[in-house]
């Protein structure tokens, strides 16, 4: 399975996440500590996105193939600082396609989103709930993938007027109704708010000192980090956070 995180707070430089913690995203992409069958290393993609003012969109940097060969993403991640991050390492599910645009984060405008794990049957599983939406979206996919199409119905969920955990716990429901046994862990900040969800997977979260940061497994040892229980969807921000059941169908 993937590794991802999220981080709101006083800004820092993007490398501080993804190399330089001892337990670092780049770490996990290679030594995972809680993989739970889901692969062994993250070797078909990475990506990171983040704000350069507040309030503004996102941009956003990602590639297939390994997160620890590329020396240009060393570089841009010690030299940009932002408040706001979302990264991600991708282990591809066999049949899909590795590709730059199959990568996390997806995004659109202030959005951006990962999902770590797997849609169980894909795509036969889900064709009902992807003809929800409209045809142009489906046309206009960033990748044939499961992930691709799990934020294009959180994306739409959202355009409704939806709220954040909202979108992603109502997505999660419907979604493990028709395709048991999926891996359903998704990740969504506007750079505001971060919302997470465990199913089927490890999430942790560590708050504290204006900050907050969601991520597959703690990059530390600080004792603040405290484990998501398994079907729940975690809302915070660098105030508050708050932990709440998914409802199954």
């Amino acid at each position: 399975m993937c590794r991802h995180l999220g981080y709101l707070g006083p800004a820092l430089p993007v490398a501080a996440l993804l190399y330089d913690s001892p337990h670092s995203l780049m770490r996990q992409s290679y030594v995972p500590r809680d993989m739970r069958g889901g692969g062994t290393v993250n070797v078909d993609g990475y990506g990171v996105g983040w704000y350069p003012a507040p309030g503004g969109p996102a941009v956003r940097y990602r590639r297939a193939g390994t997160m620890w060969s590329d020396e240009n993403l060393i570089a841009l991640s010690r030299a940009t600082v932002s408040g706001g991050v979302l990264a991600a390492v991708r282990s591809a599910t066999v049949g899909m396609p590795v590709a730059d645009t199959a990568c996390a984060p997806f995004t659109d405008g202030q959005w951006l989103f990962s999902h770590n794990g797997r849609v169980v049957d894909w795509p036969e599983s889900v064709v009902d709930v992807a003809k929800t939406l409209p045809v142009a979206s489906l046309l206009t996919l960033d990748a044939p993938t499961d992930a691709a199409l799990l934020w294009e119905l959180v994306r739409s969920r959202l355009a409704s007027g939806a709220a954040p955990r909202a979108a992603v716990a109502s997505v999660v429901s419907e979604v493990a109704s028709v395709a048991p046994g999926s891996r359903l862990n998704l990740l969504l900040t506007n750079g505001t708010v971060l919302v997470g969800t465990t199913w089927s997977h490890s999430l942790w979260v560590r708050s504290g000192d204006g900050a907050v940061t969601l991520a597959s497994e703690p990059l530390d040892d600080d004792p603040r980090w405290r484990e998501v229980p398994e079907g729940h969807v975690v809302t915070a921000d660098v105030s508050a956070v708050d932990v709440q059941p998914i409802g199954r169908g």
